[in-house]
């Protein structure tokens, strides 16, 4: 991969964070494909995790992006008690890694770190992400996003806008 593909992906995921922690819902959905699949798997053991979310647990998992959108909505209505108040949310991502992947899309694998603050209580998740994007216009849309959870040990709500 070239130093200017790889800047603007940078640019793409620093975009993505500011967003969601801005908590500007409609951008950050704009991001992903209206057929973009989103999970979360669980642990099975302490170094194994799921991998079919059709018939194995998962923490999160939309096979669409309407699964997001529900989340935004029940967000915005108050109607996910668990999110009121809302957290405060930094985002940061490192060591973004290309490669082509099938079909034309690129595979990114980054690390990712929040810290997040809500009810006078300030904790953080970390892992590690793997995004398959696809090329719209001189930017991407996030076609598949799978995340690995390394603290799964949750001591406070976990949902879309910590990943």
């Amino acid at each position: 991969m070239n130093a200017q593909l790889q800047y603007q992906i940078e640019q793409f995921f620093y975009r993505k964070s500011e967003l969601c922690d801005a908590q500007d819902w409609d951008a950050y959905l704009q991001l992903f494909a209206v057929d973009s699949e989103f999970h979360l798997p669980q642990w099975d053991s302490e170094h194994v995790y799921t991998r079919d979310p059709k018939r194995e647990m998962s923490l999160i998992y939309y096979a669409n992006r309407s699964g997001l959108e529900d989340r935004v909505f029940r967000l915005r209505t108050g109607k996910a008690a668990s999110t009121i108040p809302m957290p405060r949310t930094l985002h940061m991502v490192s060591n973004l890694r290309i490669a082509e992947g099938d079909n034309g899309l690129l595979r990114v694998r980054l690390n990712w770190h929040t810290l997040f603050y809500r009810l006078a209580t300030s904790e953080e998740f970390y892992g590690h992400a793997t995004y398959d994007l696809k090329p719209q216009g001189d930017s991407w849309l996030i076609q598949r996003k799978h995340v690995l959870l390394l603290n799964d040990t949750i001591n406070s709500v976990l949902d879309f806008y910590h990943l």
